[in-house]
């Protein structure tokens, strides 16, 4: 009994480390984002700053091409909304991430006392056996 106790122990174990490699990557991502989100804001900052005389540039690969002042600040207010998206979206996965980490801990816990119980009643019939003899 003790054995297939440790066998689902271990398989939870195993899930509960993918879980939480999955939340470290999803992290990264996230801070990524953030770091995105600083950037283009700062974009957007400076864009305010200009007037329709001066020239914007956008780097398109190795070349940089002359773009319109009003279509930069919208391809930058985009970004700024498709930014401000994915975050979202990774704080509720994460959320939920968190969640399900919770659940395998508890069952993670609970598979161990189990497991502790099982040994000890192992242990517990060997010493009577041992006796007997």
């Amino acid at each position: 009994m003790a054995e297939a106790i440790h066998k689902k122990l271990q398989s939870e174990l195993e899930k509960y480390q993918q879980m939480q490699k999955d939340v470290s990557k999803s992290m990264s991502s996230r801070q990524k984002l953030e770091a995105q989100l600083t950037e283009n804001n700062i974009v957007k900052e400076e864009l305010a700053l200009l007037d329709s005389q001066n020239t914007v540039y956008k780097l398109i690969g190795p070349v940089l091409v002359k773009q319109d002042l009003d279509e930069a600040k919208a391809t930058v207010s985009k970004r700024l909304e498709y930014i401000n998206g994915e975050i979202q979206r990774y704080e509720s996965l994460l959320k939920e991430m968190e969640r399900k980490s919770e659940q395998h801990r508890e069952v993670l816990s609970s598979l161990q006392q189990e497991y502790q119980r099982a040994q000890g009643q192992a242990v517990g019939k060997f010493q009577k056996g041992k006796k007997k003899i």
